[in-house]
């Protein structure tokens, strides 16, 4: 994983080591990339992937749920404060602005990976509106385990590559006759 931005180094599909490592296990191919929550279960759609996609789209809006609840508990104390209307206003405002950053920025996330860079200047924004990510896995339960499109996209490409340079390499090159 990498540190700065908490997503994986490696795309689905990869080896998973080095060549010599992969060179020593024959017809291996490519793995799939594990997700969070999932595992490599959304595979096969095996393994409790159903009862997996359940959790995760309650566990994700209980969240949610609970998250506005400890903001509003937060909004409370603002207001009690007595900072006034323009303050309670802004505050509403952000928190709404960034959920709606966040939920956008995180169902992107599903179907394409995102710049690094990009995701480590957002990491404010979006820590802000969590409430926004925490919706977007909410939905994106209901048709599949969040990210498996793109995981499943980048798996087909590296066995249908693997395939390819496998195929390739059937027979002895040193019997293969030469032209003279």
């Amino acid at each position: 994983m990498s540190d700065e931005t908490g997503t994986p180094d490696t795309s689905a599909g990869s080896t998973g080591g080095t060549a010599q490592d992969d060179s020593a296990v024959q017809g291996s191919g490519p793995r799939p990339e594990p997700l969070r929550f999932f595992g490599t279960s959304w595979v096969d759609h095996d393994n409790g992937y159903a009862a997996r996609r359940a959790g995760a789209a309650v566990g994700s809006l209980v969240a949610a749920v609970v998250s506005c609840l400890v903001l509003r508990f937060a909004f409370d104390g603002v207001r009690i404060a007595g900072t006034g209307s323009f303050v309670s206003v802004l505050i509403v405002a952000m928190f709404a602005i960034c959920s709606a950053l966040a939920f956008r920025n995180t169902w992107e996330g599903f179907g394409k990976r995102h710049d690094p860079q990009r995701q480590a200047s957002l990491r404010g924004l979006l820590a802000i509106g969590f409430v926004g990510s925490l919706l977007a896995y909410f939905f994106r339960s209901f048709t599949e385990a969040p990210g498996e499109k793109l995981h499943r996209e980048e798996y087909e490409r590296a066995r249908e590559a693997h395939a390819r340079r496998a195929t390739r390499r059937t027979g002895n090159p040193s019997k293969k006759k030469r032209p003279r």
